[in-house]
């Protein structure tokens, strides 16, 4: 009976609903089949976003300015419906049912995208590259098909991010020794493949785009995704399905509403006196800091449904535990972090805009061969991986051999990408001022100016590391200071940084635009070589300076959770306290 039993995985079932079997479910095989998805969500994402500003610009004839947030406001809606996604999967459909639909909405997007870039009626008429003022904007029902298809790609987007991760670390066992190692090996495997499908993106992609047609390169991502969508399915019997603790978002409000309820009830002398039902086990010890959350655990009359003295459990929104009140104070202490951070992807939301734009203006032909100016982002690309092989074979061996540390802190790495953002954001001021004089001598009109366009590697460089150490730092950050029940809610909560920093990007535009473009076309004008890019550069590396010392700030005032220790125990039939535990 004892070796039966070793062989079911105790909080997992298979496609029956029945225990899952270790030897028939999980393991590498399905996780292999969910990479699938990931793989193709990048290619299509990425592939569609490097290089949209350039049709938006060159073929649908719309203000550099405008392109630019177009491009911004569709990757922070992406990133910001992973929390719908997660709420969705936590709820109500499961990791499992999330993946495949919203996989197929990604795949009727891209679909409809490569239909409205190939149909004449869905375009402008084109006109020449001196023809700029006479240029026929896309009237509002092309914007209109274009942006439908843009969001049905970002509605699958947040979708599949919320939980594509997630249900690949399902097919394997945290309390089995050996799979808990194929767990960690599957981490960076996924981020690999994650860096996979970007850089074919912004070259194979980019390429066909450029080269072929946008139709046949969207095409592609939306054969790519059905077909990844038929091999994901056809797992369906070797997976293993985690059921849902419910929602950590609606467990939040719960403690928020209690406590606003009770905002002139004073708190008691003790601890103590607060309520707990949590498994000893697992309690959260009591903090100090936001102690207005603590009267949801302070026990008033009507908050037990059937009496105080009844078995019944209490109303979860009139009373909440200790626990559940300290998960929701590991969030707040999580909130300083998690905005101090954001700018970041304010800057990084630069090179995939006004970047190509310069790009776009350079010379970038190598022999006989053009790079296509979307393509630069493969230094991009090149710098993460760059940083983090050094990062993870030199930096960490060293400084364990020098100080007898295994590397930096996740606080740390978050410092280090918001320094060479703001590095990166000087760099590229500096170069845009050189490419604005180079424009000046041989005139703005000039298609491709005389000015390599390897002059934009140093900037591209700078982020890309800085991504490859922030990235790795949110995401370790927001996964271990966060409530165990709360992991998928915390990975939604670091991209929300992303998605906030494309929205900021947008706004921070629009803002420039206005103040500057008053009377003249100011810093953003509509074609760059007439503004000062540099400037808006400048600014960006100001504010990302002024941001590092806030971060340094609430850096300096967070405090880790300590490891999970009782607390005192209420007794539920008196509502008092029983007598306090030892904290060991």
């Amino acid at each position: 009976m004892e070796e039966k039993m070793s062989w079911v995985v105790v909080d997992a079932v298979d496609h029956k609903g029945l225990p899952a079997d270790r030897a028939k479910t999980g393991g590498w095989v399905p996780a292999a089949l969910i990479l699938g998805i990931e793989i193709c969500e990048r290619l299509s994402t990425m592939g569609i976003a490097v290089n949209l500003v350039t049709y938006l610009d060159g073929t649908m004839h719309l203000p550099s300015a405008t392109s630019a947030n177009i491009v911004t406001d569709f990757m922070g809606t992406s990133f910001l419906l992973c929390l719908l996604g997660g709420f969705l999967a936590d709820s109500f459909l499961g990791r499992y049912k999330t993946i495949a639909i919203f996989a197929l909405i990604q795949t009727l997007g891209t679909g409809m995208l490569a239909i409205s870039t190939k149909l004449p009626q869905l375009r402008p008429p084109p006109c020449g590259p001196h023809q700029t003022a006479a240029c026929q904007q896309a009237t509002g029902f092309q914007m209109g098909i274009l942006y439908l298809s843009l969001y049905f790609i970002a509605l699958g987007t947040g979708g599949l991010k919320s939980s594509v991760s997630g249900f690949g670390t399902d097919q394997f066992d945290a309390n089995d020794p050996k799979e808990k190692a194929q767990m960690g090996f599957f981490f960076s495997r996924f981020f690999f493949f994650v860096s996979i499908g970007t850089l074919m993106a912004v070259t194979v992609l980019v390429y066909i785009q450029d080269e072929v047609g946008r139709s046949w390169a969207y095409g592609i991502c939306s054969v790519s995704m059905f077909s990844a969508i038929l091999i994901f399915l056809s797992g369906t019997k070797r997976y293993r399905y985690k059921q849902s603790m419910g929602s950590p978002i609606v467990h939040i409000l719960q403690v928020l509403a209690s406590s606003f309820k009770k905002r002139n009830v004073e708190l008691p002398p003790s601890v103590g006196f607060l309520y707990e039902d949590s498994p000893e086990s697992s309690r959260i010890q009591h903090t100090d800091q936001f102690r207005c959350l603590d009267r949801a655990a302070v026990v008033v009359e009507g908050d037990f449904p059937g009496g105080i003295t009844t078995s019944e459990p209490p109303n979860p929104w009139r009373l909440c535990s200790v626990t559940r009140v300290e998960e929701v104070k590991m969030v707040a202490r999580l909130l300083p972090i998690w905005a101090t951070t954001i700018l970041f992807w304010t800057t990084y939301a630069q090179m995939i805009t006004f970047s190509v734009e310069q790009a776009s203006t350079m010379e970038r032909t190598i022999g006989s061969f053009m790079i296509p100016a979307g393509s630069l982002t493969v230094f991009f690309v090149a710098a993460i991986l760059i940083t983090l092989a050094v990062y993870d074979r030199v930096v960490i061996p060293l400084r364990k051999k020098l100080e007898g540390k295994p590397g930096f802190t996740n606080l740390q790495l978050m410092a280090s990408g918001l320094v060479l953002s703001t590095l990166g954001m000087a760099a590229a001021a500096l170069t845009e001022r050189k490419r604005l004089t180079v424009s000046r001598a041989v005139g703005p009109t000039t298609s491709t100016l005389p000015i390599s366009v390897f002059y934009l590697i140093p900037q591209f460089f700078l982020v890309g590391s800085g991504e490859g150490l922030i990235y790795t730092g949110q995401l370790d950050f927001f996964i271990t200071q966060s409530p165990k029940g709360m992991k998928t809610m915390s990975t939604g909560l670091f991209l929300t940084t992303l998605s906030l920093g494309f929205f900021a990007s947008s706004f921070i535009v629009s803002v420039v635009k206005r103040i500057t473009g008053s009377g003249s076309q100011g810093w953003l004008a509509d074609n760059i070589n007439y503004g000062r890019l540099d400037l808006f550069f400048g600014l960006l590396a100001v504010m990302s300076l002024v941001n590092f010392v806030a971060y340094l700030i609430c850096a300096a005032w967070f405090k880790p959770q300590v490891n999970l220790q009782p607390v005192p125990e209420m007794d539920n039939n008196t509502g008092k306290g029983s007598k306090e535990k030892e904290v060991v």
